[in-house]
């Protein structure tokens, strides 16, 4: 690193210089009452955004029939509302007095209102970028820029942010160049995403591809996007990065050792896009976990069931597992019942009954006609099996079984079908109790064994 310089000293100096001359020309008695509006306003806007803020708060909950993004914007509102308030009381203020006096009486009003306008702004703006440490750097440097700019310091503080630099070989790192390069590479994030919600949009609206290429698409989209923003980004700023190039070949090949788990669910995501096995909207099973599927992410696949929990499942799973897709090549799902009636009811009747009880159902496909058939011939009952199929499995199979189940219940009932169930009979021997209530307990005594041993 570089020792204190002259440049820097000199640098330092003439940005110190030019805040000093900025309040001296600001404390002038012609501009004094200006900043104590300045400050008056300040204060009322405070007082007016903490009373107004309750209301606006209260309306807000009132409008539960709103859109997310609306109620999202109504926070930001109210996060902001004291500057917001400022905003406006400051220009009302400057545009009432540019018409009663001379415009330079109100000129740092204005000038307060133009930074205020510009914060705001800014704010509103840095919204798009969903990562929050990033979108509070952009902020943060948008709002000192802007500041700057507006206050006329802008070259001073870049000529002194240059010579706060270090020096490694031929590269030459300042800081201006990382302040210009974070906020360039922000933006240009920012850029790429909006520009991926786009055409990810446009491509699901689109019939004609597929539902796994539209996935693969757009990760794909995603990566060349977002590479795109980090490369210009840097490279606008003037960051030579061909002497990352060795160093980012070392951190590569760690990382492929230290994320075997990652790199195998990435590479496992794009096998299962490519070769269709898996896509949004498929009913599957793997294991316990029955459900759709939600999401197809780079690292793991959202599985939603029916109790509403969503599971995170690893890419790889999916491809090296077993898993049970209802919904692959078809949405055609077939679900058997067992039953069971008494010896005494007709088998073609009972396997009539079914059938048409089955077809009650309005889940259950009459295209494929359910069938029943009889399975054995238990210990008290004629087995049956009842297969029937469906085309929604995503709507649940516990559901469709009960109400096929109910259908069975009231098709027996109408016509007399009997549906056995184990019965035991008890017999109590009522001269063994009175033996033992005699006395009689031990063996070898009493009438019994004189009975038994006449037999001998």
């Amino acid at each position: 690193m570089d020792q204190v310089s002259p440049d820097m000293i000199n640098a330092a100096q003439g940005f110190w210089a030019r805040i000093v001359l900025f309040f001296e020309i600001m404390l002038v008695p012609t501009r004094l009452y200006q900043l104590v509006a300045v400050a008056a306003l300040l204060i009322v806007s405070w007082l007016l955004a903490r009373v107004a803020s309750r209301f606006f708060t209260d309306w807000l909950r009132h409008q539960a029939n709103w859109p997310k993004w609306r109620l999202r914007l109504g926070l930001l509102i109210d996060r902001r509302m004291t500057l917001i308030v400022f905003m406006i009381l400051a220009w009302a203020v400057a545009l009432v007095m540019r018409e009663i006096t001379w415009p330079s009486r109100s000129q740092l009003i204005a000038l307060a209102a133009t930074i205020a306008t510009a914060w705001v702004a800014i704010f509103f703006l840095a919204r798009v970028i969903r990562n929050r440490f990033l979108r509070r750097i952009v902020s943060w440097a948008a709002w000192i820029w802007v500041t700057l700019y507006l206050l006329d310091l802008i070259q001073p503080a870049a000529n002194f942010l240059d010579t706060l630099a270090i020096t490694i070989g031929d590269l030459r790192l300042s800081a201006l160049v990382v302040l210009k390069a974070l906020a360039v590479t922000g933006l240009m994030i920012a850029g790429a995403r909006i520009l991926s919600r786009l055409i990810t949009g446009r491509l699901s609206r689109n019939e004609d591809i597929s539902p796994t290429m539209r996935v693969l698409t757009a990760k794909l989209l995603q990566v060349v996007l977002f590479s795109l923003a980090v490369i210009v980004g840097l490279k606008a700023v003037g960051f030579d990065l061909t002497g990352l190039a060795v160093f980012s070949g070392a951190v590569g090949v760690g990382l492929g050792f230290g994320l075997q788990k990652v790199v195998s669910n990435l590479v496992s995501g794009v096998i299962i896009l490519l070769d269709k096995s898996i896509k949004p909207g498929d009913v599957i099973s793997l294991g316990d976990t029955f459900g759709w599927i939600e999401e197809l992410g780079a690292r793991y696949v959202s599985v939603v069931t029916r109790d509403g929990k969503e599971y995170l499942i690893p890419n790889e799973d999916l491809v090296t597992g077993q898993v049970v897709n209802w919904s692959h090549t078809n949405n055609f799902v077939r679900l058997d019942l067992n039953f069971g009636t008494s010896y005494g009811d007709d088998p073609h009747k009972v396997s009539e009954i079914a059938i048409n009880a089955a077809l009650t159902v309005k889940r259950v496909l009459a295209q494929r006609r359910p069938v029943c058939w009889v399975t054995g011939f238990g210990d008290s009952s004629v087995d049956y099996v009842l297969r029937f199929w469906i085309g929604d499995a995503e709507a649940g199979l516990t559901n469709v079984r009960g109400q096929v189940y109910l259908a069975l219940w009231d098709g027996f009932v109408e016509n007399g079908i009997s549906i056995p169930f184990p019965q035991r009979e008890v017999r109590v021997l009522n001269e063994a109790i009175g033996l033992r209530r005699a006395g009689w307990e031990e063996p070898g005594q009493g009438p019994l064994a004189a009975e038994s041993g006449r037999d001998d």
